[in-house]
């Protein structure tokens, strides 16, 4: 049974128009094919939420309205005002992205900041601006809770 985990990465890859990565035996971590599959993910990620982001705008042109009854406006102005929160999550991941596309420019993609060992195929398709390693990042999850308790 597929997790939403999995749902996630899938439908990254399908906004894509990209199938799951195929390591080959004894290919080289992070090659220029690799590299190539991860930078379209990043873009057709990027690309479809700068799209949502001109949705938005848009729609709260289009709907904006000054109704006369305060609940109707009360109403009005909780949407946008949700809709104008996603939208900023979803600009400080444009930014995220952006980043880890300079990364890959940079030829300095896939390994994890804090221990320098593969992040892995896996995980990046999950989360393809993952900085760290599943240990590393499980790591410094557990730290923040403790610092937060």
């Amino acid at each position: 049974m597929p997790t939403a985990k999995t749902n996630k990465t899938l439908g990254l890859l399908a906004l894509a128009g990209l199938t799951a990565y195929e390591e080959k035996k004894g290919e080289e971590y992070m090659n220029e094919k690799q590299m190539m599959h991860f930078r379209l993910l990043l873009k057709a990620w990027r690309d479809q939420l700068r799209q949502e982001v001109d949705r938005t705008v848009h729609h709260m042109q289009d709907e904006a309205a000054n109704f006369p009854d305060p609940v109707d406006r009360a109403a009005q102005e909780e949407e946008f005002s949700l809709e104008l929160r996603t939208r900023d999550r979803e600009r400080k991941l444009i930014k995220k992205i952006e980043k880890t596309l300079k990364r890959i420019d940079e030829d300095d993609f896939g390994f994890c900041d804090e221990c320098g060992i593969e992040i892995g195929v896996r995980r990046l398709e999950a989360r393809p601006t993952a900085d760290m390693c599943i240990d590393c990042k499980t790591m410094a999850e557990i730290k923040e809770k403790q610092l937060q308790g």
